[in-house]
């Protein structure tokens, strides 16, 4: 497997910090929250994973800021997300931002997360219950997929 870390943020209810943890364990990744970041680090590894949930369409801004300021030239990278309707679709300007800064984007991965943002909140959230086993397991895959 490649050496991996990945990077996360994760806030309202540990939707992206369970998935983030399922990679881990799937392919012996280093795992660290996007405040505990060193860029400096990031050398040291051949793979690198950035994932949050999804807020109002895209990925949380302290995770975008993160990865805007990187130099990723010559590394793999890959981006994943939860959200309330679970679009891979959202990881799109993640996706930018890691191939502006150099990086070969190997791989997108989306699944659903318990949502309570915006106007979810008022409904009393949307995807309880997500992600799922069968979500974490895909999530698993994914890793071995792009690492192995």
């Amino acid at each position: 497997m490649k050496k991996c870390i990945i990077i996360y943020y994760s806030f309202h209810h540990a939707n992206t910090e369970k998935v983030a943890a399922a990679m881990a364990a799937a392919s012996g990744a280093t795992v660290t929250k996007v405040d505990e970041m060193n860029p400096a680090d990031l050398a040291d590894y051949e793979l690198i994973g950035f994932g949050s949930g999804i807020a109002y369409g895209k990925h949380y801004e302290k995770l975008l800021k993160a990865a805007s300021g990187l130099d990723l030239r010559g590394k793999e990278a890959f981006v994943f997300s939860t959200s309330g309707i679970g679009k891979e679709k959202y990881n799109a300007e993640l996706r930018g931002l890691l191939e502006k800064a150099g990086a070969k984007v190997v791989g997108s991965f989306a699944c659903k997360g318990f949502d309570t943002v915006g106007p979810f909140r008022l409904i009393g959230g949307v995807s309880k219950g997500h992600p799922s086993d069968e979500e974490i397991k895909r999530a698993k895959r994914f890793i071995k997929g792009i690492a192995g």
